[in-house]
């Protein structure tokens, strides 16, 4: 671990003084909205600045109007250097362009919520080496880093129900469905994501092409390096606002108990992802950082469902789980949340 990081951990430990300074690029939209959220109730955290130019210099509650009373922030339409952590909820492909016409100083640390860097081969900008940031794969990885690439949602969902599988060597061909609530499309109105749309509807889109198959497919090699297997996924939009469930189906000739056992060992010691004998569902984890899995066996097919809440342990819980690793600090520090189970 190099020098920089441990006296960052020693500064901004529990037991130290002072708090992580944050900025927040692109704080109107949805994930923005639940990292800011997020933060507010963070013990070791000190929220600096929350950008965006179209609202800049409007209270933080005229967007996110839920937070009236919790903060008198404005929006910033300027940046602040002397932060400690920058975190980009960027439209995807725009991360790259910011961090190319900012000029943002080194020891900041860059946690980037969108898809610009989480492959292998686009990893890098200028000095800036990103990690890809799940933390039931990569955590050891993640507590050295300085830039986090946050992973997608569905890429998420999907891989923490095969890592296990993977780093036993059992995948073959994995045939995946999974459903997402219209939060998953973006603040931005479209078609499909009127409420007239959406409710009482439901549709298979990007069939086989999803654009998180590519960092799915580097994280199963990193565990079962001879890819002789294939992922098929079709996704699908729901009639809800949140939340991912996945099911994926493959053969597997092991017995229900000694696969349950396999992934119990594998998330031992990982505080937000648990495995269940009992049928999961969305309200488990809905508005918590939480990742339910459950198997089901028949004859010699195995189906592994996932269910996650996609702005947290998809997208913005995730990223201050990430940030708690970076600083050293408890990974689920401002992450004891309530589901919405009624």
């Amino acid at each position: 671990m190099n020098s920089n990081n441990e006296s960052a951990k020693a500064q901004y430990s529990p037991s130290g003084v002072g708090g992580i300074k944050v900025g927040i690029i692109g704080g109107a939209g949805y994930t923005g909205g639940e990292l800011i959220r997020l933060l507010l109730n963070h013990p070791h955290i000190e929220l600096s600045y929350v950008h965006s130019r179209s609202n800049a210099g409007q209270p933080v509650y005229t967007v996110h109007q839920d937070l009236i009373g919790e903060t008198d922030l404005k929006f910033s339409g300027e940046l602040n250097s002397d932060i400690n952590v920058l975190f980009l909820c960027l439209g995807h492909g725009e991360s790259n362009k910011f961090l190319r016409e900012n000029s943002i100083p080194e020891s900041v640390k860059v946690i980037d919520l969108a898809n610009d860097f989480r492959l292998s081969g686009q990893s890098e900008i200028g000095n800036r080496k990103f990690i890809y940031g799940l933390p039931e794969l990569n955590r050891e990885k993640i507590q050295s880093a300085q830039n986090i690439a946050n992973p997608g949602c569905f890429a998420t969902a999907i891989q923490l129900g095969l890592l296990p599988l993977a780093k036993a060597g059992l995948l073959n061909d994995v045939y995946t469905t999974g459903i997402t609530g219209s939060t998953g499309a973006g603040q931005s109105l479209s078609a499909t994501s009127h409420f007239s749309w959406r409710a009482n509807n439901v549709q298979a889109y990007k069939t086989l092409t999803h654009q998180h198959l590519g960092e799915i497919g580097e994280s199963l090699v990193q565990l079962q390096p001879n890819p002789n297997f294939d992922l098929s996924f079709v996704p699908w939009r729901g009639d809800f606002t949140r939340g991912i469930f996945i099911s994926s189906t493959l053969h597997c000739e092991e017995g229900i108990s000694e696969l349950t056992q396999l992934f119990e060992d594998f998330y031992k010691g990982h505080p937000f992802t648990h495995v269940s004998k009992e049928p999961v569902f969305l309200k488990q984890v809905v508005n918590t950082n939480k990742a339910v899995i459950q198997l089901e066996k028949v004859g010699s097919k195995l189906v592994v469902h996932s269910a996650i809440d996609n702005l947290l342990k998809g997208a913005s819980g995730q990223a201050v789980q990430n940030m708690n690793l970076l600083f050293g600090l408890d990974e689920t520090s401002g992450l004891k949340l309530k589901a919405t189970n009624f």
